[in-house]
């Protein structure tokens, strides 16, 4: 009983510490000069690419997001081009690039053009890239062979009931068509990784548990398992779609995903693979420092995030006028740039002391002694041989702790919103 009380509080705990840290520490500045970002030039990044392209929108979704139109994508894309070329000009160099959306396969040919160039400009060839299962059909697939290495289907899950609810049954076909497109691409590229959501209001753990099955039967390469995020933006779509509010069974599914998933190993918190790799959803977690192009993309580099423009005239005029298009940043304190990279670590499932010293340069356990000694006392950390290692309990944590992590950025997306009605239309 006392466990449970100190879990129940450390949870609550770690949440609003989460939404504190993102509302008071997260100050946007609205620029309108050119701005130099400073980096090491003997670096290798990541490299986002964002395609804002959507057919529908689905009701828990809260991405930058216009509805598609093949003119405006065409120009979208000649305008990423140009950034990325810029991009080059500025002088960073590239080791992985992660293509997010939106839907990102939504125009191919345009697709296959800017990855060429990526590859082209930066010799890159880890390349992940999201589908929705209406753009995995297999021989259009095989036009991405040798550009992208990883393709990660957004399923969401195999429940007739919920993909009806969330207006996906109708958009990608029922949980027996999915699978049917699923299993007639998985190995044309190397790696297929299959998106799940759990947590949605009325899931059982049953559903669950038939979710997570399918998908290992599916024979493919990883499963990642989002707990459904629901925020200012999206809280009022999901209840009405399911006549209900949010579940309130997110830790005992977690605990139940670890468990039908045992056999996998743990990218992270919420991403299992056949095998070890490097390649997964979470590109921030993998990369503490990316650059991203494209209409609302975040950079972040050495103490600064930088937000592109949302609006695609305002961001295809910038691109032609501009080395980028940038149009607001937020610099991060000392302390807050150690909590964030600290999570990220946790997230992956080890902090090398030492190696995180040399890192950032600091003393992690000076900097985080608060922090550390109360993930200590909930019993969410074990620290041996200057190594510290999430427990079970501890990888359900930084979960929480992402997925406040990523509403918080949700907030800076309305933002922008309220300023360009149109990224919501």
């Amino acid at each position: 009983m006392l466990k449970k009380i100190v879990q129940k509080t450390a949870i609550l705990s770690v949440k609003k510490i989460m939404q504190n840290s993102m509302d008071n520490h997260l100050k946007i500045k609205l620029i309108d000069e050119e701005v130099v970002r400073n980096f090491n030039k003997e670096k290798s990044y990541l490299l986002y690419i964002h395609v804002p392209f959507c057919h529908t929108f689905c009701p828990y979704c809260s991405f930058h997001k216009y509805k598609y139109d093949e003119e405006t994508a065409t120009q979208y894309f000649k305008s990423l081009r140009i950034e990325m070329r810029k991009v080059k000009e500025e002088g960073f160099k590239f080791n992985s690039l992660y293509v997010g959306g939106g839907t990102t396969l939504i125009n191919e040919k345009e697709l296959i053009k800017t990855l060429e160039l990526a590859k082209e400009l930066f010799n890159i060839e880890d390349i992940s890239c999201e589908s929705d299962p209406n753009h995995i059909e297999a021989n259009s697939l095989k036009n991405f062979q040798g550009l992208i290495k990883r393709i990660s289907v957004g399923v969401q899950s195999f429940d007739d009931n919920i993909l009806q609810k969330v207006s996906r049954s109708t958009k990608f076909g029922s949980s027996k068509v999915v699978q049917e497109k699923i299993l007639a691409m998985n190995g044309i590229l190397p790696i297929t990784n299959i998106d799940l959501i759990f947590n949605f209001p009325t899931e059982t753990d049953e559903i669950l548990l038939n979710d997570l099955e399918c998908a290992k039967n599916l024979g493919v390469n990883q499963i990642t398992t989002y707990p459904l995020m629901s925020t200012d933006m999206t809280s009022n779509a999901i209840t009405k779609a399911f006549n209900s509010k949010n579940n309130s069974k997110e830790y005992h599914f977690y605990n139940l995903i670890k468990e039908s998933l045992k056999d996998y190993h743990n990218n992270n918190s919420w991403s299992f693979s056949k095998e070890e790799t490097s390649l997964n959803d979470e590109y921030v977690t993998q990369h503490n420092e990316y650059i991203g192009i494209g209409s609302g993309a975040f950079s972040f580099i050495n103490d600064s995030l930088y937000i592109n423009a949302f609006d695609l005239a305002q961001y295809a005029e910038l691109v032609d006028k501009r080395p980028h298009a940038i149009i607001a940043t937020s610099t991060f304190e000392l302390k807050e740039r150690i909590q964030y990279q600290f999570l990220l670590w946790l997230f992956n499932g080890l902090v090398d002391i030492k190696k995180f010293d040399q890192t950032f340069n600091v003393s992690l356990r000076k900097i985080l002694k608060q922090e550390l000694y109360m993930l200590e006392k909930a019993n969410a950390i074990q620290i041996s041989n200057d190594n510290i290692y999430p427990t079970d309990f501890g990888k359900y944590l930084t979960l929480v702790m992402m997925k406040e992590f990523y509403s918080g950025m949700d907030k800076v997306r309305a933002l922008f919103r309220e300023k360009n009605v149109a990224t919501v239309k």
